[in-house]
């Protein structure tokens, strides 16, 4: 059993098995998983676990050289914004595409993880880097 960090076994997987430029989803509830994707589904009830917890703890864990997410989240999530800027501070690339053109780029996904999260485009790609 792991001391700290991320603790489940299968994101945990996922994320060791991920090599350059291969991406994984954190969604909202409501985000649709493409067929073939696999989902790896910790919504509990709304708003368990939140966008934010799920993030922090996959983002402690990957090397991560960029990141997309959806325009709209200008006029509907300030806290989407706010992470969005603190990225780029980090010295990661932001992408912002559409919410419909986020959705179809799922389909590359090496899965997507689905939060209990109930606020608009909570939603994020992130393209994983590589640590050398």
């Amino acid at each position: 059993m792991r001391r700290s960090g991320l603790l489940h076994a299968e994101l945990n997987r996922v994320v060791a098995a991920m090599g350059h430029t291969d991406t994984l989803v954190i969604g909202d509830v409501g985000l649709p998983v493409p067929p073939g994707i696999p989902c790896i589904d910790l919504a509990v009830v709304p708003g368990t676990p939140s966008f934010g917890s799920v993030f922090e703890a996959v983002y402690a864990e990957l090397a991560v050289e960029r990141v997309t997410v959806a325009r709209e989240i200008h006029q509907r999530n300030p806290a989407m914004v706010a992470l969005a800027a603190r990225l780029r501070g980090d010295g990661i690339a932001v992408d912002e595409v559409s919410h419909d053109d986020l959705k179809a780029l799922c389909a590359r996904a090496v899965a997507v993880v689905r939060t209990g999260e109930t606020s608009p485009y909570a939603n994020v790609i992130l393209h994983a880097g590589v640590t050398f």
